[in-house]
């Protein structure tokens, strides 16, 4: 009865972790994008999520496109050698030089379509705008889940998410990406301009 019982869980722990799995988003390698760019051996990819497939893929049933939202994924590969520190900004930057900040994960799922970007020249950052209470279409935890969180790539390692931005995909547009330093001697790395991948 007791093995019966062990077999019995093993089971249950087993569709567990292949339920897991169906949630579990691994994107490609970041040279293996056509919108990628590799300086001082950092190779950093950017991909706005446009088509149904892709977001599917990462979201499930929920679309951002639909309300607006555009996931745009961001992949970093380490290979300095080095470990890399991250405290990140960016920005979407279209064909006029016009940049728009990403918004929060927290703000996406509150987010009812309602608010309208906020273009502006590149400066300091505006404030944040207050939160609506209410949860909104985009309510999934994929939206906070798969989005950009490493503060800290390994030597050799790869780290990955999305970020949000209230803008629909235009040709030519580019992630303007800075905040990437040495972890050991604080050194700054040069910032990047990814032009997107566009399917």
């Amino acid at each position: 009865m007791r093995r019966v019982a062990i077999i019995v869980l093993l089971s249950i722990a087993t569709a567990a972790a292949a339920d897991k799995d169906k949630s579990h988003f691994v994107p490609g390698a970041a040279s293996s994008y056509p919108g990628h760019q590799t300086m001082d051996k950092i190779t950093i990819a950017a991909i706005p999520y446009t088509s149904e497939e892709q977001v599917m893929q990462a979201f499930g049933k929920v679309n951002p496109n639909k309300y607006g939202i555009l996931p745009v994924l961001v992949i970093i590969q380490n290979d300095t050698g080095k470990a890399l520190a991250l405290n990140l900004k960016t920005e979407f930057v279209d064909q006029q030089n016009h940049h728009l900040e990403p918004m929060p994960p927290a703000d996406v799922v509150l987010y009812d379509g309602s608010r309208k970007a906020s273009w502006k020249v590149p400066g300091p950052s505006p404030l944040p705008l207050p939160r609506k209470q209410k949860k909104g279409p985009l309510n999934t935890w994929e939206i906070e889940g798969h989005a950009f969180s490493a503060r800290l790539i390994p030597e050799g390692g790869t780290a990955h998410g999305f970020f949000y931005f209230e803008v629909a995909n235009r040709p030519g547009s580019l992630l303007f990406l800075d905040g990437i330093k040495d972890a050991a001697s604080g050194k700054d790395y040069l910032y990047f301009e990814v032009p997107f991948e566009n399917k």
